[in-house]
C-alpha cells in the first residue's frame, strides 16, 4: 500500500485517524504501532516477522548497551548491533550481487540466491542504526518501552521511504505529545501538495521515460534523449519529494514534526549545493554517522578525500545492488572533489545562472546513470544525448510533455511553496488544495500507472 493510492486515502487513513484520535493518550503509540504493522503487511506480509524481530532485538541490544559502564563492553555491544543490522541488509539486498560478482571475477559457479527485497529496508535500517549509535554515544537514553521504540521505528508515514528521522527529533513527542484537531489541518496541506506532485506530475512524466525505454536507447534521436532525461529528472523529484511531503503531512496529523527532506534542489548552483537540498535526511545521516566518525575534514586534505570516497561509495551502494549505482556515487564523489579543489570558488565568482546550468546538466547526466539498467546502457544513452542524432521521434511526445515540463519547472521553484505558506489558510489557498486533491483522486481512478521509484531501494 502506498500513500498515493485510493485504498490508503479513502480507507486506511480515515479509519486509522478516527481510532487514533479517539483512544486515550497512553494508547496512541500502541495504536500507531499496530496501524503501522497493518500498513506494512499490505505490501510485505511475509516480512512483518522480520521487521518485528528486528525491533525486538534492537530493543534488547540498546538496553544491554546502556547498562554497560565500561567503554570496551559498550563498544562490543555496539559492534554486535552493527553486524546484526547491516548483516540483515546485506543478506536481503546485496547477497545476490555479491555472489554474482564472485562468480564473474573468480570463475566460480555458486548458485545466486533470489531473495525479494523487503520494502523500506534501507530506510528503517539506517533509522535503527542512528538510534543505536546515539544510545552508544549517550546522546539519548535507551527507550524503556518496547511499544514506543517499535512505534518510532515502524511509524508508517516514514517507514517505507523516509524521511530518515533521528530518535532525538521525536523522543519528546513520542512520550508526551498533546493532540490537537488543528494538526489535521496543518498536515493536510503538505499531504495534498505532495499527493498532487506524485500523481499529477511524477506519474505523467514517468510515461515519457518509459516510452524512451520502449523505443530503445540506441534508436532515439538526440532531441528525444534530452526530453527523456529531463522528464526523468522531473519525475524522480516529484515522485520522491511528493512522497516525503505526504509523510511530513501524515506525521503532523499524528502529532509529530518530521524533518524537511527536500529544499528545491533544482535551484542549486553547484553539486554540493544540490546535495544540501536533495534527500536532506540521508545526507545528514551520512555526515553524522559516517563522515564525521571517520574524521571528517579534521585530519588533513588526503584523509578528507578518503572519507568522502567512503561516503559516496556507500551512498551509491545504499541506493542499489548494481555497479551503475556505485558508479553514480563515485560520479558525485569526483564532482564534489573537483568543486572543493577549485571549481566551487570559480562558480561563486560567475553569475548564478552559470552555476545553475552547470548543476542541472550534471544532475541530469547523473539521473541517466541512476535510471538506466546497466553501465553499457548509460553509455549508449549519453552518446545519444551528445551525439547529434537526428530524427522526428520527439514530435510524437513534445506536445503532451511540454505542458508537464513547464509545470514541473514552475513547481520545482520556491514560488508555489511561498504562496501556500502565506495564503494556504485563505479562501484561495483552500480552493487550490481542494482542486488538487480531487484532481489527484480522479487521476488515480482513471490510471493504473502509479509506481513509486524509491520502493526499489
Amino acid at each position: 500500500m502506498i500513500f498515493s493510492s485510493l485504498e490508503f486515502i479513502l480507507r486506511f487513513l480515515p479509519v486509522f485517524l478516527l481510532v487514533y484520535y479517539l483512544v486515550p493518550r497512553g494508547w496512541k503509540n500502541a495504536v500507531l504501532l499496530l496501524g503501522s504493522i497493518v500498513f506494512y503487511a499490505f505490501g510485505e506480509p511475509k516480512y512483518v516477522i522480520l521487521i518485528a524481530a528486528s525491533v525486538v532485538v534492537n530493543y534488547f541490544l540498546a538496553k544491554f548497551m546502556a547498562g554497560r559502564q565500561g567503554k570496551i563492553s559498550r563498544r562490543f555491544v555496539f559492534i554486535v548491533d552493527i553486524i546484526f543490522n547491516v548483516g540483515i541488509l546485506v543478506v536481503f539486498k546485496y547477497l545476490g550481487f555479491i555472489v554474482t560478482n564472485i562468480n564473474r571475477f573468480a570463475g566460480t559457479a555458486f548458485i545466486v540466491p533470489s531473495i525479494a527485497l523487503p520494502l523500506g529496508i534501507s530506510f528503517y535500517t539506517f533509522q535503527i542504526l542512528s538510534y543505536e549509535a546515539d544510545v552508544y554515544k549517550k546522546q539519548v537514553p535507551y527507550d524503556r518501552s518496547l511499544i514506543d521504540l517499535g512505534a518510532y521505528i515502524l511509524m508508517f508515514p516514514q517507514l517505507i521511504a523516509g524521511p530518515i528521522v533521528n530518535y532525538r527529533e521525536v523522543a519528546l513527542d513520542m512520550k508526551s505529545r498533546v493532540m490537537k484537531p488543528e494538526y489535521i489541518e496543518e498536515g493536510l496541506q503538505p499531504f495534498i501538495i505532495g499527493l498532487a506532485m506524485k500523481v499529477l506530475l511524477a506519474n505523467n512524466l514517468g510515461t515519457v521515460w518509459d516510452n524512451v525505454g520502449t523505443a530503445g536507447y540506441e534508436n532515439i534521436s538526440t532531441a528525444f534523449a534530452w526530453i527523456g532525461a529531463l522528464s526523468y529528472t522531473m519525475q524522480i523529484y516529484f515522485d520522491f519529494a511528493g512522497y516525503s511531503l505526504m509523510a511530513i503531512g501524515l506525521g503532523r496529523m499524528l502529532g509529530f514534526t518530521l524533518p524537511e527532506n527536500f529544499n528545491h534542489p533544482y535551484m542549486a548552483v553547484s553539486v554540493r549545493d544540490f546535495w544540501n537540498r536533495w534527500h536532506i535526511t540521508l545526507t545528514r545521516w551520512f555526515r553524522e554517522y559516517v563522515y564525521i566518525p571517520l574524521g571528517g575534514n579534521r585530519k588533513g586534505r588526503i584523509r578528507t578525500y578518503v572519507n568522502l570516497l567512503v561516503v559516496w561509495f556507500i551512498t551509491g551502494l545504499w541506493h542499489g545492488a548494481e555497479w551503475s549505482f556505485i558508479l553514480w556515487g563515485l560520479y558525485y564523489f569526483c564532482l564534489v572533489v573537483i568543486e572543493r579543489l577549485f571549481l566551487g570558488k570559480l562558480l561563486k565568482k560567475l553569475p548564478k545562472i552559470v552555476g545553475w546550468l552547470y548543476t542541472i546538466v550534471i544532475v541530469m547526466i547523473g539521473w541517466v546513470l541512476f535510471a538506466t539498467e546497466s553501465v553499457e546502457s548509460t553509455l549508449v544513452y549519453i552518446t545519444r544525448m551528445f551525439g547529434f542524432y537526428g530524427g522526428t521521434d520527439y514530435l510524437d511526445h513534445i506536445g503532451s510533455v511540454a505542458a508537464l515540463l513547464v509545470c514541473g519547472a514552475f513547481f520545482a521553484t520556491p514560488v508555489f511553496t511561498r504562496f501556500m505558506k502565506r495564503y494556504g489558510k485563505s479562501i484561495a489557498g483552500t480552493i487550490i488544495l481542494v482542486v488538487l486533491f480531487w484532481a489527484s483522486v480522479i487521476a488515480l481512478v482513471d490510471t493504473v500507472y502509479n509506481p513509486f521509484l524509491y520502493f526499489r531501494f
